[in-house]
């Protein structure tokens, strides 16, 4: 299994001046082809790839005023072709908008292959670069692990971190559990568990939302351009580099105790990124993470041996009885609690989703039936399609 460990370290003077200067210049890189391959297309209807952008930074290195570009290691100005080359595939195929330019202030990051670092007695020798990074080891890589790839990121709030990709053969399955769990993200609770245990959303954007605010005002009263406004931008990166800390942090920990603990773990398979168009809730739903959650158990699982199963986002998790099965027309959001109509049981609107998603997770597992009361809309407009006339 591929593994990334990452760590922090202190550059000194010498490495951070040569840093910057790779990440400047493959942020440079990263720009001029991605408006090379923008006018190309808006212009002459042209589609250029990674081989003609390669190409292009050829050229540009042979020009005079960037020169510059043959001072650092080419490697992570390719690798930099090739992230604008993945970028426009995922737009293409619709996963995600069109590539945004690079800028400064977002801090950067050089990716480094291994014709561009040596791993030496356990450290990292980077290109043109004599001294090894000073990296804080708070785990140690596995022996006999040789790194692939070493990315080295810039935070906009000014912190240095080391990714080491490795392939970590230490990972091995947990021993098996004849457990399983069905689970309902919510933003009151995080989740609601098919056994009947809710974990409270810990808001962490919510706690520090004073803080933030304070210095998002700060930094809105500094003139433009000017160093003092640098120092406040660093200062509100602070504020979010720790919300985001302690959100993963707990998530992580959450994470793997479910894994540990449950052989089959079921969930549904929500459109987030639409969720996160109705404005009401989208603060909310970003601060619960829903979907770093997911992804999450999503690799945990392949780690681990342990099986995830999504089920439909259109399945009536909320409104069907988990007694009886009675579907009820309307639930709204506001209501916690209701009694079923036909039978008269009393349900917790979380609790009874949990175990609803976990009983269509399995009917999924073992038949690969769906899990739709009367099959999807989708499918019937396909059949339709289909019949002769």
């Amino acid at each position: 299994m591929e593994k990334a460990y990452r760590y922090r370290f202190y550059p000194t003077v010498e490495q951070e001046n040569l840093l910057r200067r790779t990440m400047g210049c493959a942020r440079l890189v990263y720009n001029k082809a991605l408006a090379a391959r923008t006018e190309a297309w808006y212009e002459r209807q042209e589609r250029v790839g990674y081989s003609e952008t390669s190409s292009m930074l050829t050229n540009w290195k042979k020009e005079e005023e960037l020169d510059f570009l043959n001072e650092v290691s080419c490697v992570p100005l390719q690798q930099g072709l090739r992230h604008l080359q993945t970028a426009f595939t995922n737009f293409f195929a619709g996963r995600a908008k069109y590539p945004n330019f690079k800028k400064k202030h977002n801090g950067g990051s050089a990716e480094f292959t291994k014709s561009a670092f040596r791993w030496k007695n356990g450290q990292v020798f980077l290109a043109k670069c004599t001294t090894p990074l000073p990296i804080r080891w708070s785990k140690q890589i596995p022996e006999r692990c040789v790194p692939s790839t070493i990315t080295v990121k810039l935070t906009p709030a000014g912190r240095w971190f080391v990714s080491i990709l490795v392939d970590d053969y230490t990972i091995k399955p947990l021993p098996k559990s004849d457990k399983f769990i069905g689970l309902d993200v919510g933003i009151t609770s995080l989740i609601a568990t098919s056994n009947g245990d809710k974990i409270t959303n810990p808001k962490h954007f919510k706690k520090l939302r004073k803080k933030l605010k304070r210095t998002q005002k700060a930094l809105a009263r500094k003139q433009k351009a000017s160093n003092n406004r640098k120092k406040a931008r660093v200062q509100v990166a602070k504020v979010y580099a720790q919300i985001a800390d302690a959100r993963k942090d707990f998530l992580h920990k959450l994470t793997t105790q479910i894994l540990r603990e449950n052989q089959t773990i079921v969930v549904e398979d929500l459109a987030i990124k639409n969720m996160m168009k109705n404005h009401k809730l989208a603060l909310a739903i970003s601060d619960a993470s829903w979907g770093e959650l997911i992804r999450q158990l999503s690799y945990k699982c392949e780690w681990y041996g342990r099986e995830l199963i999504k089920i439909d986002r259109w399945f009536p998790s909320s409104k069907r009885c988990g007694n009886c099965g009675h579907i009820i027309n309307e639930l709204p959001l506001n209501i916690r609690e209701w009694e079923c109509p036909k039978c008269g049981t009393n349900h917790d609107r979380d609790i009874n989703a949990a175990k609803n998603i976990l009983a269509a997770g399995l009917a999924v597992s073992v038949c690969g039936a769906t899990v739709r009361p009367q099959e999807s809309k989708s499918r019937k407009a396909g059949a339709m399609k289909q019949k002769p006339n």
